[in-house]
């Protein structure tokens, strides 16, 4: 069985200790690639660092709406867009994480816009797709991906079980990543949203460390775990897990262009 888990940090402090180790032991779990997601100049570089050390990884890099703490300015914003685009390797496979977040981060909406805007022109000019962090700004995140052509679409990371979102998503021509979230007891919609998508759209992800699925909800993620999501779209679907091991793999191999 292949599994691609689409979105990891294993650039996070949290594998300091085991990072090796952990990578190792992934890779003889059944899952064949992940990718390993920047979110900031630092985080990016960190990823691609990683990566190469891999012939199964790749790596995203790009800057979240998570960390613009530092950033509150037009010239702050182009100088952040061209660290990321001097970050070098043929490991980097999508610009993101980039969005929106209104559920931490209210107070700096514009810069937010703005900052998805530009990395949004990055990935076109580096013929590349994008990867999207939505939270609790799924109307804006809709409108901007409909005023800024995005060339080579892109995937909508962590799906927010939201029926709106993922068929507007969908009609723009985007892939949809569904992670442990859709195995948690309280989630809504999940086996709806599990539906709606179809299977050439269809991606699974761990976003390790965070989100672990049940099981092992409460405990570190890792890129193992995303074997309890293809298990609940399985079910949902009714399909094998490796019927979707197989469809998510070649999915995430051709929006990444490997």
């Amino acid at each position: 069985m292949n599994l691609f888990d689409t979105h990891s940090h294993y650039n996070d402090e949290k594998f300091d200790l085991d990072r090796e180790e952990m990578i190792r032991e992934t890779l003889r779990s059944g899952v064949s690639n992940f990718i390993v997601a920047g979110y900031n100049v630092e985080s990016s570089k960190k990823a691609v660092e990683i990566a190469q050390n891999y012939n199964e990884l790749y790596a995203t890099v790009g800057i979240s709406p998570n960390d613009l703490d530092n950033i509150k300015s037009q010239e702050e914003i182009k100088e952040n867009v061209e660290k990321i685009a001097q970050i070098p390797s043929k490991k980097i496979v999508a610009i993101g994480e980039i969005g929106l977040d209104y559920y931490w981060n209210k107070e700096n909406k514009e810069i937010q816009k703005e900052m998805f805007a530009k990395q949004i022109e990055l990935a076109n000019k580096l013929k590349l797709p994008i990867v999207i962090h939505t939270r609790e700004a799924v109307l804006d995140t809709l409108e901007m991906l409909k005023t800024h052509n995005v060339e080579r679409k892109g995937i909508f990371h962590c799906c927010p079980l939201n029926r709106e979102l993922v068929k507007e998503g969908l009609k723009l021509g985007f892939y949809i990543s569904l992670s442990g979230v859709i195995t948690f007891k309280n989630a809504k919609n999940a086996e709806e949203i599990i539906q709606m998508i179809p299977e050439d759209r269809l991606l699974i992800e761990t976003d390790s460390p965070y989100l672990a699925p049940e099981p092992v909800r409460g405990t570190r993620n890792n890129s193992i775990n995303v074997k309890y999501v293809a298990e609940k779209i399985a079910k949902v679907k009714n399909k094998t897990i490796e019927e979707i091991a197989k469809i998510t793999n070649e999915n995430a191999k051709k929006i990444f262009n490997i």
